[in-house]
């Protein structure tokens, strides 16, 4: 790499030598949060240690409850345990690598910082591919969705995707019209407060997601949402019944935050979320079947998730002057109940 010169400084033209002082801080770039590790099962991680490791999970079993009468003949249940299987089959990579005389002219050790940003970005991916496959989408760079099983399915009424199509709402469910596309739900039309024609509250698609759980037995406590920038836009609108004193708005409401709970639900806003077209930012009064962002909704126990990093190193590269460093990560990711994991396709109103 030839650096830049001082202006004035005519010595070794060919860049083999700068004068020029780089500064000891770096400009950091902006960074998006991770949420995954707080909204799944990590019991499983530390369990796994190479490529294609199963984990074997044994379901509780269900426990046969017998009328007792007098001069019964005591029924013997036999007790058979049921499991399913995470795979370990996905796998990412970084690799770099470092001249040796950017760092000797660097005053910051640009080795971390490079590593640094490594880790954030090998995070980064896992969140987006964990998220969608939650979601019921696959491949973040290009979002479609999922019909590959990982393992084997955790309940015999979930689809390939894993999830059960009762807990993926849409229009339908707030008294819209489908759009009628075969093999697609039709995206629910949000704005504060809600209207006619099926346009429905954040809020609105929230209560719906609870009262289901409490239906389905899920805990309370455990409970949690992930929503993109857009519906957490709405669900701070002036117009909305969160701020609504009378309804119970709370400090952090208007001090501009959201809530720590709303509707049983520990509430995450993440850019990592699965969309197609352009998102949920589409004004469409109707719903949409091609523009429309994912919103997913369940309890911590829902899905697991095993990852480690599996190795890190660094060695001198044999044809150039210079270090490479290259990590890899192994994981897996399982729905255990897709009972309590709930799915909104949504676009503005």
């Amino acid at each position: 790499m030839a650096f830049a010169k001082a202006s004035g400084y005519t010595n070794l033209n060919s860049g083999n030598f700068s004068p020029v002082i780089y500064s000891k801080k770096a400009q950091l770039a902006f960074r998006k949060s991770s949420v995954v590790e707080a909204v799944t099962n990590t019991d499983y991680a530390g369990e796994i240690s190479q490529m294609g490791d199963s984990i074997r999970i044994i379901r509780e079993p269900t426990i046969t409850i017998n009328t007792l009468e007098r001069g019964t003949t005591l029924a013997t249940q036999d007790l058979a345990d049921t499991d399913f299987t995470m795979t370990v089959d996905k796998a990412n990579y970084w690799q770099f690598t470092l001249a040796d005389i950017e760092q000797a002219a660097s005053h910051i050790n640009y080795m971390d910082l490079a590593s640094d940003r490594a880790g954030y970005d090998l995070r980064d991916a896992f969140d987006a591919e964990v998220l969608g496959y939650m979601s019921g989408w696959k491949t973040p760079s290009a979002w479609a969705r999922n019909t590959t099983t990982s393992g084997t399915v955790a309940n015999a009424a979930a689809g390939t995707d894993e999830l059960l199509a009762a807990n993926k709402l849409d229009i339908t469910d707030f008294g819209g019209a489908d759009l009628g596309v075969a093999g697609e739900v039709t995206s629910i039309p949000i704005a504060a407060g809600g209207g006619a024609g099926g346009i429905t509250s954040p809020l609105a698609i929230m209560n719906r997601m609870n009262r289901l759980m409490d239906q389905a037995n899920v805990a309370t406590d455990g409970r949690y949402c992930v929503i993109d920038p857009v519906m957490a836009e709405i669900l701070m609108d002036e117009d909305s019944k969160l701020i609504n004193a009378d309804f119970g708005g709370s400090d952090e409401i208007r001090n501009g935050k959201l809530p720590a709970k709303i509707r049983n639900f520990t509430v995450y806003v993440s850019n990592n979320l699965p969309y197609l077209g352009n998102g949920a930012g589409t004004a469409l009064s109707t719903g949409s079947e091609t523009n429309f962002s994912v919103m997913v909704a369940g309890h911590d126990s829902a899905v697991a998730v095993a990852d480690q990093i599996a190795k890190v190193e660094t060695f001198r590269s044999p044809n150039t002057f210079s270090d490479v460093v290259r990590g890899m990560q192994l994981y897996g990711r399982k729905v255990l109940r897709p009972e309590a994991l709930f799915t909104a396709n949504y676009n503005l109103a």
